[in-house]
């Protein structure tokens, strides 16, 4: 238990740093984040706090959904942004194309690692996850219709508030699927350990597994 809690808390922390990467890049996000740098735009407050605030109202619509949230799910929404919020302050924005690609893959290569280990730490989807699975198993719908009609509209919305739309979002779009089903069965606490938790699931913020 102490060592998935500790994959958890570190997956979650690099997931924020990866996430913040991208951001300092500044070729195009991920569709959740480029909502909530767009919200940012409009409110002054941080790009951080505004994906912690997403994400506890996110959470909010689990409830007609049925949905129940794990430890994951809650420490989720806590360090996510914040981590996101302190790269951002710290690391600069990158200068000329050559240190934006590299940011940036960089960015996409650590989200994939990230996913890994908390996912395989098994304590839980994150809110937007839970979302999509609990919109699946609310309506029936398939899990890649949820997925297409929650990004595609907060991508669209985003983008519209002003967040940032290129490259990055095609390469994050393509490339994490890839990527993280090299990096899961690395992290899997149950393959690793030997021992198959009761009663939690591991999911991805970001990528969900089709």
């Amino acid at each position: 238990m102490t060592r998935r809690v500790i994959q958890l808390l570190v997956g979650l922390a690099l997931y924020g740093f990866a996430d913040g990467l991208c951001v300092q890049a500044g070729l195009g996000l991920d569709p959740w984040t480029v909502f909530a740098q767009g919200v940012s735009v409009h409110t002054g407050i941080g790009i951080g706090w505004i994906t912690n605030i997403i994400g506890l109202l996110v959470l909010l619509l689990w409830i007609p959904l049925r949905q129940k949230p794990g430890l994951g799910t809650v420490l989720n929404i806590l360090l996510v942004g914040t981590f996101i919020q302190l790269t951002v302050t710290v690391v600069p924005v990158a200068s000329g194309l050559p240190a934006q690609v590299a940011m940036l893959l960089t960015g996409v290569v650590l989200v994939a690692v990230a996913s890994g280990l908390y996912i395989g730490a098994h304590f839980g989807p994150g809110p937007r996850d839970g979302l999509m699975t609990g919109m699946h198993a609310r309506f029936g719908w398939p899990i890649w219709a949820c997925r297409l009609s929650v990004e595609s509209t907060v991508l669209i919305a985003g983008w519209f508030l002003g967040g940032t739309v290129g490259i990055g979002t095609v390469i994050f779009a393509l490339g994490i699927g890839p990527l993280v089903h090299v990096a899961l069965p690395l992290f899997d606490s149950r393959r690793r350990w030997g021992r198959r938790p009761a009663g939690v699931e591991g999911s991805l913020e970001g990528p969900l597994p089709q």
